[in-house]
């Protein structure tokens, strides 16, 4: 028998002990962006301190301005690559707390709409379901074999879901010894239950805050109505020029360069591995893709730059009626980059077409909420081919090479503070509601989601 069979046979006859461990890691609220629950994400620290340890890891829990983040090492056999796997320990906070059907902090095995088990908890599949993938992963090739294929070195953070503003110094200060061939982040999807993929595309993002002011305070819409400016009718005018009406198309000055087109051949693949408009959009109740003119409803998600208002308000926003003339209004709007757009020069795009549309009377103040730009794996990455047929392998069909909607800047960061490529594979469905209550992670997807990193593992070595 190999060694990779035996460390499988050891995943299989041991995952009730994985889930033990899955569920302990998961009873610990460490809601990073609340800081009610910052002893909650220390101990969750020092959880996997203990575990890595346990592993025979050389392991810690480094202090950082904000929560700690926590490093492993692992050597493999001499002349063996070596690996650096991210992945986050913290959570999204858990409102509103009366739609959970289960406590949220209480994790459980439940049968889905489908019949399959589900693990159900607050970070069950983002992001500590898939680090337990990678950790159980290693503990069956140690188990089985005694050693590792490959060097590990782990980095898992506790400020993913609120910024995590530490974590591009923290790879700087520390770049000597994270020094890897490759990284791994196991914080995607798969392009569906019974798909593996690996994410190639990523796209980048800018958050900015607009706020308008008029009146040096809200006005009685009867006696200053139609004479004075009203900030929501001027925000809503600038924010609707921002999108061509006939075409779906960004209006900002150069918001295109650097987009590139989708290669036919991929556009064919995509066509061919994804789902319909009709059938994409209508698991959230729509049939119709909107944006860009031209493109499915998979392209602009994956592959196509985007604007979007995430939040608009102002005036009387409680129950009942208030005849009120408001003096201010403010919108958060995002943009979702490709390619090789740069998000200041995006970001300073956006302002100058703010400032062009703003009438007299009016000023304007901007609050910048984060950029980051898009990411790409090389195609030619000679670890790529490899992974992908190790997952081929587990899932006993072909891999898929997927982009993918959201922005992940830890792949940015670790390519500019360390010079690595990463490869994306990670386990998650469509349908885990990530962020939402009654978050779940497939059983399935949890049990060959660990075998498959056993087998990406050995394949690395090679």
């Amino acid at each position: 028998m190999t060694a990779t069979h035996k460390a499988l046979e050891q995943v299989d006859s041991n995952i009730n002990d994985s889930l033990e461990r899955l569920f302990a890691f998961l009873r610990i609220p460490s809601i990073s962006t609340q800081a009610a629950h910052a002893q909650d994400c220390r101990a969750a620290a020092d959880w996997l301190v203990k575990e890595l340890h346990a592993l025979g890891f050389e392991a810690s829990s480094r202090e950082t301005p904000g929560h700690p983040i926590v490093v492993g090492h692992r050597a493999g056999p001499q002349d063996a690559p070596h690996v650096l796997f991210y992945g986050h320990y913290d959570v999204q906070p858990v409102d509103p707390l009366n739609l959970w059907q289960t406590p949220p902090f209480e994790p459980c095995l439940m049968e889905g709409p489908d019949g399959a088990q589900e693990i159900r908890a607050r970070g069950a599949a983002d992001d500590k379901g898939q680090v337990m993938t990678f950790l159980e992963a290693c503990r069956a090739l140690i188990d089985a074999n005694g050693a590792l294929p490959v060097g590990v070195t782990m980095v898992i953070e506790g400020e993913e879901e609120s910024g995590g503003t530490n974590l591009l110094p923290f790879l700087k200060a520390n770049a000597g010894e994270l020094k890897a061939d490759v990284a791994l982040i196991c914080d995607t999807g798969m392009l569906d239950a019974k798909t593996p993929a690996i994410t190639t595309m990523l796209r980048g993002m800018v958050g900015e805050e607009v706020i308008v002011t008029a009146a040096d305070r809200d006005l009685h819409s009867g006696m200053f109505g139609n004479a004075a400016r009203n900030p929501i009718q001027v925000l809503c005018d600038i924010l609707s020029d921002l999108r061509d009406g006939a075409t779906g198309r960004v209006t900002l000055s150069g918001f295109y360069d650097g987009v590139p087109e989708l290669p036919d051949d991929v556009r064919r693949l995509w066509r061919d591995i994804g789902p319909s408009d009709e059938a994409g959009l209508g698991s959230v109740g729509l049939r119709w893709p909107a944006g860009e003119v031209g493109y499915t409803a998979l392209e602009q998600t994956w592959c196509r730059p985007s604007c979007e208002i995430n939040g608009i308000s102002g005036g009387y926003e409680e129950p009942g009626f208030k005849t009120v003339l408001p003096a201010k209004a403010s919108a958060k709007v995002s943009f979702r980059l490709v390619g090789t757009q740069e998000p200041e020069t995006i970001r300073a795009a956006f302002r100058e077409h703010v400032r062009l549309r703003l009438p007299k009377d009016c000023s304007v103040e901007f609050i910048a909420h984060g950029g980051s730009p898009a990411s790409v794996v090389p195609s030619d990455m000679p670890q790529l081919e490899k992974a992908l047929e190790a997952l081929s392998e587990e899932w006993n069909t072909q891999a898929a090479v997927i982009g993918c909607g959201g922005s992940i800047p830890v792949v940015g960061e670790v390519k500019e503070a360390l010079g690595l490529d990463t490869l994306l594979i990670g386990f998650g469905l469509d349908d885990d509601r990530i962020h939402s209550p009654n978050e779940k992670y497939s059983l399935t997807s949890f049990h060959k989601g660990t075998r498959s990193w056993v087998r990406v593992l050995t394949a690395l070595a090679r």
